[in-house]
């Protein structure tokens, strides 16, 4: 194989290929022998078939799959050889091809740019770490303990009041009659919580123990014998005990009740997980921050196929007159989308960082947990839209890029206070607010320009440029 760069101009240059008669004539010897196994042809044995029958008989559809194969394999070696990226697919141009003759082909390609990456170590980002005074731990512990409350039994003489846990055992009939779920045993309820029927709760208080009340409730609509939804039912409620709230100490028993070995462990636990808390949010600033700082990176020319793609990416549901009014914009933001993405993207080829399928399905799982009773909706959109588990995978590869940056640029640290933290957090919120704001007030008022007799409202859709993921895998074919 004969390959000659040609026609330079900028990031556009033509690859000429040149494979000559003999290579050619072999790949076709090898998928005639290939086919020979496997033909049945009259008055010949199987495996026997002369090569001249066959390409008579077989000679162009042969000759189809050779080509293919060939182009496939030596224009991606081409590319490899000369440490080309093709920015888009290239444009293959046949000059001469035939049985029995050299095949020369020219490739018409526009190269991703080069990309410096070094200077990304030196990019200086905020990382923030939170203190935690051990106030807002024991406030904390406090709040735990409150929704966890304890109860004693109280005196046989004492009557339920609103906040008693009272135990019962109930018999339930409608019209005289039993049905189907309307018999409990040991039936523990807080009185004031109405988590039961609605009015059960109040007409139980001012029970004590062994007393046998009478309470009337409708049965609700979730109720799972339908024909019996919103029928009125008689309980005979026999109570067993009345229990009186009291405060739960705060010791190293209830410290153990929650999986930590002492109350000193849990106050630590509670520290970290209130750290975590702030540390995942002002972690994505910091990311923010050194997105912010790649976009000033300087990159001398942009592949126009990308910038027209991504135009198409920013107008999409757009009228002609609206995409061509706002072109100069989309031009802008398209170019410090790409450029982010291929600087990001030279930065993860050069460290080798690769997306496993483990990681895909971490990262799923992580949505189910956010999405609890979707589980189903969540797995089946995954399923049936491999171009979302792409997005998923370009997610993914792009944290990875960022943390890794993270790990060798230099951070100007700061420790701050909780109180702290939210304003900053609160700050950067408003912040993205308000640009959305103004980026949604901007397409309403383009869509009136566009279409000042239409009554049509569309819900517009603002998505900053960290929107999406900007880091792709690149491929080098």
């Amino acid at each position: 194989m004969k390959v000659t760069i040609e026609n330079i101009k900028g990031l556009n240059k033509d690859v000429k290929v040149l494979i000559d008669k003999e290579t050619m004539n072999s790949h076709m010897d090898e998928k005639y022998e290939e086919i020979k196994s496997t033909v049945n042809l009259k008055g010949f044995r199987p495996g026997k078939v002369p090569k001249e029958v066959l390409k008579r008989q077989f000679g162009k559809a042969v000759f189809g799959e050779v080509l293919d194969k060939v182009l496939k394999d030596t224009s991606a070696k081409a590319l490899e050889e000369n440490k080309i990226k093709p920015a888009g697919q290239p444009k293959l141009d046949l000059k001469t091809y035939g049985e029995d003759k050299e095949l020369e082909y020219v490739m018409s390609v526009t190269e991703l740019p080069k990309v410096e990456t070094k200077s990304l170590e030196s990019i200086k980002f905020d990382e923030y770490s939170v203190k935690i005074d051990d106030s807002e731990t024991d406030k904390r512990i406090k709040e735990i303990a409150k929704n966890q409350p304890s109860f004693k039994e109280a005196s046989p003489e004492t009557k339920a009041k609103e906040g008693d846990l009272v135990t019962l055992d109930y018999n339930a009939t409608i019209d005289g009659k039993e049905f189907k779920g309307s018999e409990g045993k040991n039936t523990q309820l807080t009185l004031g919580k109405d988590l039961f029927l609605k009015g059960f709760d109040k007409q139980l208080i001012g029970a004590k123990k062994d007393d046998e009340k009478i309470v009337e409730a409708t049965l609700p609509e979730n109720f799972p014998e339908k024909e019996l939804v919103n029928k009125k039912a008689k309980f005979v409620c026999k109570i067993l005990n009345v229990k009186n709230p009291e405060d739960v100490k705060i010791n190293d028993d209830f410290a153990k009740n929650l999986g930590a070995k002492d109350l000193n462990d849990l106050k630590t636990l509670i520290s970290k997980q209130i750290n975590d808390e702030y540390k995942n949010s002002l972690d994505q600033l910091a990311k923010n921050q050194i997105l912010k700082e790649i976009e000033k990176i300087k990159i001398d020319e942009i592949p126009e196929n990308l910038i027209e793609g991504e135009i198409k990416i920013l107008s999409q549901g757009m009228s002609e007159d609206e995409a061509k009014k706002n072109k100069a914009k989309f031009t802008e933001t398209a170019k410090t989308r790409i450029k982010t993405g291929l600087i990001l993207n030279e930065f993860g080829e050069q460290n080798k960082i690769q997306v496993s399928e483990q990681e895909i399905q971490a990262e799923v799982q992580k949505q189910l947990r956010m999405m609890p009773g979707q589980e189903k909706m969540v797995m089946d959109f995954y399923q049936k839209n491999p171009s979302a588990v792409a997005s998923l995978r370009g997610t993914v590869y792009e944290e990875k890029i960022l943390n890794l940056i993270k790990e060798k640029a230099k951070p100007n640290k700061k420790e701050i206070s909780k109180a702290e933290a939210e304003k900053i957090l609160k700050e950067a919120h408003n912040h993205d607010h308000n640009h959305d704001t103004e980026a949604m007030d901007e397409k309403k008022e383009t869509k009136k320009e566009a279409k000042p007799e239409s009554d049509e409202k569309k819900k517009p859709s603002a998505k900053s440029s960290k929107s999406k993921p900007v880091a792709k895998k690149v491929s080098k074919k």
